[in-house]
């Protein structure tokens, strides 16, 4: 029991200090993100967010924080979660390439100025890096999510997209962090939005 107790107590602190170490870091890019959001919200346009497995989560978290509201009562915002229509997801795949999941949906949902929230733990999702080219065709922006040292994924940006970079190699300290960070753009729009303080 102590030894799981030492494990326990081992991974808060873990994740506490790797969280207190990137607000630095992050804190411009996630700025970066809340008021790009919210100039894209304001032209009427909307945020499409994909990710698998946890970062599908994620991706559905956020969405669901726009369309209803984070914490103060708002309109709801414009954005859809990719993942979340498993119907499409799995006619996509099995027709298709699982690669091309997140991508055909992009080709067939996303129009110029709308922004894609793309979220990779790896940064060498496929489905993800196909998304992300998708969007740059659509002429979209891209607020790109990756752990580790960025993979694939941070070559496909350019000075016009935003990179959120966890530099850690753990899928979970990573995922932590990502919430954390999606929390921070949700109050910023909030803030942006209706001058909350």
């Amino acid at each position: 029991m102590n030894d799981l107790h030492t494990r326990i107590t081992a991974h808060f602190e873990e994740s506490g200090h790797l969280k207190l170490e990137l607000a630095e870091l992050l804190a411009t890019p996630i700025a970066n993100s809340a008021e790009l959001i919210v100039q894209a919200l304001l032209n009427e346009k909307k945020i499409l967010a994909c990710g698998n497995g946890g970062s599908a989560s994620n991706a559905q978290y956020f969405a669901s924080r726009m369309l209803n509201r984070y914490v103060h009562e708002r309109p709801g915002l414009a954005a859809i979660a990719l993942p979340a229509d498993i119907s499409t997801l799995t006619s996509i795949a099995n027709d298709n390439h699982f690669e091309q999941v997140f991508a055909r949906q992009i080709t067939a949902l996303g129009h110029h100025g709308d922004i894609l929230l793309a979220l990779s733990t790896s940064g060498n999702s496929k489905n993800i890096l196909h998304a992300i080219s998708a969007a740059k065709e659509a002429g979209m922006h891209v607020i790109a999510f990756s752990g580790g040292d960025g993979g694939e994924l941070v070559e496909l940006l350019t000075e016009e997209d935003i990179h959120i970079g966890v530099p850690h190699e753990h899928p979970a300290r990573v995922q932590e962090v990502y919430m954390l960070t999606l929390h921070c753009i949700c109050d910023a729009i909030d803030c942006l939005l209706l001058g909350v303080n």
